[in-house]
């Protein structure tokens, strides 16, 4: 019978570390552009529905209009 040695996994306090820092990055190089690219489609969209809201309701006075359709930016 030949003795087997297992080896034993231990979790390291300095690859807790580098893991951390690893799923940082890879979070934000990917987070980043996704967030941007949402952002963008909120922002036109919202504009859009602000632009669309404004020609409807052309012959109110500016204060109504903001009140009703919001502001632009």
């Amino acid at each position: 019978m030949s003795a087997r040695v297992e080896q034993q996994n231990t979790i390291t306090r300095k690859n807790l570390v580098s893991s951390l820092i690893i799923g940082l990055i890879v979070g934000l190089l990917a987070g980043l552009p996704l967030g941007w690219i949402a952002h963008q489609f909120y922002a036109e969209r919202r504009l859009t529905d602000v632009l669309v809201c404004r020609e409807k309701n052309r012959n109110l006075p500016e204060v109504q209009l903001q009140s009703l359709c919001g502001s632009r930016f």
